[in-house]
């Protein structure tokens, strides 16, 4: 029996050091950790449950007969974070490069099946050279079957992938279908064609970095939803980012104690909004003096930057933001606020999460550019997520809430369930002086006539009472007192049970 023990020992050691101390010491030279140190921090010490440690692969061509290692290159199992359990998959890029086999796609679906069964999320280490190549097209099937799992298991439980290597080819398509995405600035990259290719199909000339880092995919293709400095700070960061979200699509989100008065007043509130209509302000003030100590992990920070995604707490509770920014673009809606917006509303919606909107928005970015790409049906995204959404919405309008933006930007006429207006907010198709030069356009002439009409426009529609008295606001507010309406009007929301008509699925327009 001792010596069956030691064999097991023997073999688990083996497993353990993946490519073999020399490729153990490349990868560190990279400034890369290991498959098995990256969830070693990631996961609670000692909580990890690791699975199929000792499968190898199956392919007998080119020579892989006589080069099997144990684990195939990815490490899976579960474990927990800060207690609450999640199922992670880490690709080993000392074994043969990471790269995906048949049987390593196996490992990582088996593992994606138990987590929709017991309910607990996913978490996806990637670090691959992509398909092996000595597979040929049962490592493609195998990509496919990871693709099968990832649609199955959308909206049921939280999908998160962490690029933390090379990531190219088929190999992206898995964590585009995930929920979250986060990378390693310098160290990891996502791109269907590399350099190489792309040099030779367009005469292009671009490095890995510029093509598909964390840079680009935070900032210009918004594939990506944050960046951070190295792999330590980036698993730190996710443990943060878990404790937000939900385990799966039957519970609510979770609540922690919390040490924030709910009756708190913020006077410096009062004096947020400028006196001039047109200057900005920043409205991440408004969203870290609403949040339970001041706690708020945006995402997607730098790209569509006159849009804020993330989440706060409130009460201890986790709620979603959607909040306009005065300070890029006057806080307008576009082509890519509406998509990075409307994706994160329904991600809330699919997991339980309550919504609150924080309005300032003059109506939709004109120009040619905007209608060419199609803001038309972007806009209708964001319209479309909110109008389907059946969690708990509240809204503030701080200033501007102009034209259809208005409606779109989680209106009553959306089943916004509370909706709240500063004594600031401004409700109306338009800005006062655009309005004025259409209802009188015959007295353009007369600069004092003018005035007075605008005058007169701003006194009957540059406040939110027309719209109170038709009952789309449900009350004014002191801005100082957001922080308590905004928590008793998600308290008292807490048991809303809304349901949509019966469908196989709608068809948003993507």
């Amino acid at each position: 029996m001792q010596e069956i023990l030691q064999e097991l020992d023997r073999r688990r050691d083996e497993a353990r050091m993946g490519g073999g101390e020399k490729r153990i010491a490349a990868q560190h030279a990279k400034g890369k950790l290991t498959a098995r140190e990256r969830i070693e921090l990631l996961l609670d010490e000692g909580s990890f449950e690791e699975y199929d440690m000792f499968v190898t692969h199956r392919c007998a061509d080119f020579g892989m007969a006589g080069t099997r290692m144990a684990g195939d290159g990815v490490v899976t199992g579960w474990g927990t974070i800060n207690g609450r359990m999640a199922y992670v998959f880490s690709q080993d890029f000392t074994v043969f490069g990471g790269s995906l086999s048949e049987t390593h796609a196996k490992k990582i679906c088996k593992i994606m099946e138990m987590a929709m069964k017991n309910g607990a999320p996913v978490i996806g280490i990637n670090d691959s050279g992509g398909a092996r190549i000595q597979e040929g097209v049962a490592s493609l099937g195998g990509y496919a079957d990871v693709f099968q799992m990832n649609t199955l298991a959308s909206g049921v439980v939280p999908q998160i992938s962490m690029i933390m290597g090379p990531c190219a080819g088929g190999a992206v398509y898995s964590p585009a279908m995930t929920d979250f995405i986060f990378m390693v600035k310098d160290t990891s990259y996502m791109f269907v064609t590399g350099p190489e290719v792309v040099k030779t199909v367009t005469n292009e000339i671009v490095t890995a970095e510029e093509l598909g880092g964390a840079k680009t995919h935070t900032s210009k293709s918004s594939v990506a939803d944050g960046a951070f400095e190295n792999d330590v700070e980036a698993l730190s960061a996710l443990r943060r980012f878990f404790d937000f979200l939900p385990l799966n699509n039957r519970q609510k989100p979770p609540t922690r104690p919390f040490f924030d008065s709910q009756d708190r007043n913020d006077l410096s509130l009062d004096t947020l909004i400028p006196d001039n209509p047109n200057k900005p302000y920043d409205m991440k003030e408004l969203i870290v003096k609403l949040a339970d100590e001041g706690d708020f992990f945006e995402l997607q920070e730098d790209f569509a930057r006159n849009i804020v995604t993330g989440f706060i707490r409130l009460e201890g509770s986790t709620v979603g933001v959607v909040a306009n920014q005065p300070l890029v673009l006057a806080g307008v809606l576009d082509i890519n606020s509406s998509r990075k917006a409307a994706r994160f509303v329904r991600f809330c919606d699919c997991f339980n999460i309550p919504i609150l909107t924080l309005v300032d928005v003059p109506g939709f970015l004109p120009g040619t550019a905007q209608e060419y790409g199609g803001v038309i049906k972007h806009g209708a995204k964001l319209l479309f997520a909110y109008g389907e959404a059946t969690v708990p919405k509240v809204t503030l309008i701080t200033r501007k809430a102009y034209g259809g933006a208005y409606d779109v930007m989680a209106s009553k006429h959306l089943r916004g369930d509370v909706n709240y207006a500063w004594p600031t907010a401004e409700i109306a198709v338009m800005g006062a002086k655009g309005a004025v030069e259409i209802l009188y356009r015959s007295e353009l002439g007369d600069k004092d006539r003018i005035a007075a009409r605008t005058k007169e426009y701003e006194d009957r529609f540059a406040n939110p009472f027309v719209a109170a008295e038709k009952g789309f606001i449900d009350d004014v507010i002191t801005p100082h007192a957001s922080r308590k309406r905004i928590a008793r009007a998600f308290a008292s929301l807490r048991n809303k049970d809304l349901q949509n008509p019966w469908k196989k699925h709608d068809n948003i327009p993507l």
